[in-house]
């Protein structure tokens, strides 16, 4: 295997990262080969780059990656993505966050049995717990 270069991460216009620096060479260079795989291999792109590029946004947004939100946001952009487009992709990054948040505390609740504002087929069966 060749040795470990900069260039098996990805970056944003070539500048040095340290954010790849708790992983050894290695892992550097297996994330680096997935990542070019994935975004810079368009002979194997299912998705078209932009797409992919919005589908990147959202999930870097919903994940908290300031990082990857300025590199998939920049790229987007680069390939043609409308304002339009940006916005509706943050607006769906927002409802998964929301739903993921309303998932988390139904889990809460039930594991701990609350109901507090329960529908009215629950309010009919008095299944209301405080």
């Amino acid at each position: 295997m060749a040795d470990h270069t900069e260039q098996d991460i990805p970056t944003v216009n070539g500048a040095v990262s340290n954010s790849y620096s708790m992983l050894e060479p290695r892992m550097k260079k297996v994330y680096g080969a997935y990542y070019k795989e994935l975004y810079y291999t368009p002979e194997r792109r299912v998705i078209d780059a932009k797409t992919q590029e919005l589908i990147s946004l959202a999930a870097s947004l919903v994940a908290k990656c300031d990082g990857c939100v300025d590199g998939h946001m920049k790229k987007a952009l680069e390939l043609g993505a409308t304002k339009e487009e940006i916005s509706e992709t943050i607006c769906i990054a927002a409802a998964i966050n929301a739903a993921a948040i309303i998932d988390q505390t139904d889990k809460a609740a039930a594991r701990l049995g609350l109901n507090h504002f329960p529908s009215a087929a629950g309010a009919a069966s008095g299944s209301q717990k405080q």
